[in-house]
């Protein structure tokens, strides 16, 4: 009886950190395609990184969390932190800039 408890614990370990690999790869995923999918010019238009800085920042940190480094290493801490800037920031005042709403 007295064994089982650190058995569990290394389970919920491994189905968290699953959790949260395919949740960094999607989050990752998603910003970087969206990031791909826009025009180069709306970058420099909402005062952001160009395009390419955004692409090689995302596909950076996309392939350092697929090759093992994991979504609570500090490689892909700043993986998550970059794809939701993107998302949250970025890709609001692009979405703003097509709709006709934003200043451009």
């Amino acid at each position: 009886m007295a064994y089982a408890a650190p058995i569990f614990a290394f389970e919920a370990r491994y189905v968290i950190e699953l959790v949260l690999l395919v949740f960094a790869l999607i989050i990752q995923g998603v910003a970087l395609v969206h990031a791909i999918t826009q025009r180069s010019d709306a970058f420099n238009a909402i005062g952001t990184l160009p395009k390419g800085g955004w692409i090689a920042i995302l596909a950076v940190c996309l392939v350092l969390t697929l090759l093992g480094f994991g979504p609570i290493s500090l490689f892909g801490l700043i993986g998550i932190a970059a794809a939701l800037i993107y998302l949250l920031d970025v890709r609001v005042g692009l979405r703003d800039l097509s709709d006709g709403r934003g200043f451009w």
